[in-house]
């Protein structure tokens, strides 16, 4: 195997893995008490999305690149809008339960996979960075980037849970902060 292929690899999972990584944290601010099967499939949401966008920008770029020219330009408004949207929930939820007792929230599936859509639909640019590489290079290079982002994400829930438990209350307002940030960075960074 190419040593530069897994090294360029590996430093794409790092930098595409970190939106996941902090939506991770978000959802362990939010949810403390998450055991250890739903922080697994957690992190398994995001490694799976991490890992599939690049290759549909790889086979986008290969396919039809003018039609995804057009479509790239609404990635970073489309992120934006998911992000804050269950940002500004997470928010509202935590204001007005914010004199409750400390309680297990639960992350719905369909919102975990809003998630998992939100912090990767930037990676779909990847393929144009990986273009030149042959489909074989292509898919090696997506299992090195879905495997980081499994364990950054999985260490992004463990460190929330560990700080919203101290946090109580406030970790789910902190958490939709962090996922309006990263929607609002990944908008900002779009056009530098």
């Amino acid at each position: 195997m190419d040593f530069q292929l897994i090294l360029s690899s590996v430093l794409l999972g790092v930098g595409l893995s970190m939106d996941a990584f902090s939506a991770s944290v978000a959802n362990g601010l939010s949810m403390p008490c998450l055991n250890g099967k739903k922080a697994t499939l957690i992190a398994v949401v995001f490694a799976v999305f991490q890992a599939i966008m690049p290759l549909i920008g790889y086979f986008c770029v290969h396919a039809f690149i003018e039609h995804f020219k057009i479509f790239e330009k609404a990635i970073p408004y489309i992120a934006l809008a998911l992000l804050s949207f269950i940002g500004i929930k997470m928010i509202v939820d935590g204001v007005r339960h914010k004199d409750e007792e400390s309680s297990c929230k639960q992350l719905t599936f369909p919102k975990l996979l809003l998630q998992g859509i939100a912090t990767s639909i930037d990676a779909l640019s990847v393929g144009f960075t990986i273009a030149t590489y042959t489909a074989l290079q292509a898919v090696i290079s997506a299992l090195i980037i879905g495997v980081i982002t499994f364990g950054m994400c999985l260490a992004g829930v463990i460190i929330g849970q560990k700080i919203g438990n101290k946090l109580s209350n406030k970790a789910e307002i902190i958490g939709g902060a962090i996922l309006i940030a990263i929607g609002l960075e990944i908008f900002i960074t779009s056009f530098f």
